[in-house]
């Protein structure tokens, strides 16, 4: 069984054929949205446009993934895992999005907050994106149970597809709502990892069966980043084989409270772990993979426009240039595990927000090294990255076929 692009016989918002993404992508009991906001296109004007409310941008969002997940045989109960972007101009307003989510879905998914610098459409506050299995998978632990340390509202912990345990976002803020270790980005991050280990214990689970942590912080954070290897060192890599998972960083002007200087994404899996590496060097004294295998997915680390041997940034200033270079070593990667393009389940792309006047030029990229069905796709815009050369960051998931006796050994 392979990946199917979900193609509803009517979708007002529209028309969304010719693009590089799908709106969704099914398998079997298994459904997965691209990233979607409330734009829609204006045939007067020839444009996709934006308007309105939070509230009125959060129902046009959820009603436009729920349409897509109905023509694919799902809806909202099957909901295991919720996604939203929130801009910084739209943080003020997040709470009446919640509010929305909530009348539509419950309590019952996990909730990921990123929040971004802004979104691709300007006027856009919300990008909502939905993973879905028949029967909403397992709740491990109800929102109502949750505690408030680590987390910056309740939410459930769920295992969806191919036993993946998703945790809400972690944050360095303490049962009373305090932000921890104030101007300390070190101690933070590492209160936020262990905040998601405690979650993770609770549901039979350790940091050791973690195969991403995507992190967000400040620009001011740069200069010791660095610090975040030793504590990863030692809370991570920690199961059979030292796997660690894989990892990105994104840079946005301001995150969830004042005070706050960084965000952690944690998922994890019940499958024993397998690197996937086709012989890249520089992983082997980092504390991160660029590939994790667990059952049957293949949970990435970000890709940069990187070259693997020197280390060196490429094409600082052609961010095409760096789409090649990044969809590239993607594409290496997955061909080193026994995958293609067509296996590519999601991408989440971040743009720094300088370069979005030549974003375009990434969807030519895709075009060129991607292909049907497409992956499920989000993107949005951060204020920098990691490394000030670069312009785009991309985190990407494969899956394989069901059935496919696939082994990706370590290699180097």
């Amino acid at each position: 069984m392979t990946l199917q692009a979900i193609t509803p016989t009517e979708f007002p918002w529209f028309p969304y054929e010719g693009f590089t993404f799908c709106l969704g992508l099914t398998e079997g009991d298994t459904a997965w949205t691209s990233g979607h906001t409330s734009a829609r296109h204006d045939p007067d004007i020839g444009k996709m446009t934006v308007e309105g409310t939070m509230e009125q941008q959060a129902r046009i969002a959820y009603e436009k993934c729920l349409a897509i997940l109905a023509a694919a045989g799902f809806g909202p109960e099957d909901v295991t895992r919720v996604s939203e972007n929130v801009t910084i101009a739209g943080l003020p307003h997040y709470e009446t999005a919640a509010g929305v989510r909530r009348e539509l879905l419950g309590d019952r998914p996990t909730v990921r907050t990123v929040v971004v610098e802004r979104l691709v459409r300007r006027a856009a506050w919300l990008e909502v994106e939905l993973h879905t299995v028949k029967g909403g998978g397992r709740q491990l632990r109800a929102a109502s149970e949750a505690r408030d340390a680590g987390t910056w509202q309740r939410s459930a912990v769920t295992e969806g597809q191919d036993e993946t345990v998703y945790l809400p976002t972690s944050v360095p803020i303490d049962a009373n709502g305090e932000v921890v270790f104030p101007g300390d980005f070190v101690s933070q991050y590492r209160y936020c990892l262990e905040q998601a280990g405690v979650m993770l214990e609770k549901v039979g689970l350790s940091l050791g069966h973690a195969v991403t942590t995507y992190d967000y912080s400040l620009p001011e954070v740069r200069s010791v980043y660095r610090g975040t290897h030793k504590v990863r060192k030692e809370l991570l890599g920690n199961n059979e084989g030292g796997v660690y998972p894989g990892a990105g960083g994104i840079l946005m002007s301001r995150l969830h409270a004042p005070g706050q200087l960084v965000a952690i994404d944690v998922t994890a899996s019940r499958h024993p772990l397998e690197l996937v590496n086709p012989g890249w060097s520089r992983y082997d004294t980092l504390t991160y993979a660029p590939g994790v295998k667990a059952g049957r997915t293949l949970f990435m680390s970000g890709f940069a426009a990187l070259d693997m041997e020197t280390q060196q940034a490429m094409h600082a200033d052609d961010i095409g240039k760096q789409a090649e270079t990044t969809y590239g070593a993607i594409l290496h990667l997955l061909e080193h595990a026994g995958l293609g393009p067509a296996d590519l389940l999601e991408t989440t792309e971040y743009c720094v927000e300088s370069a979005v006047g030549d974003y375009r030029a990434v969807a030519d990229v895709r075009e060129q090294l991607l292909g049907p069905p497409w992956p499920a796709s989000t993107g949005a815009l951060c204020h920098s990255l990691l490394r000030d050369e670069f312009k785009l960051e991309v985190f990407p998931t494969a899956l394989y076929p069901a059935g496919e006796a696939a082994s990706a050994s370590e290699e180097g």
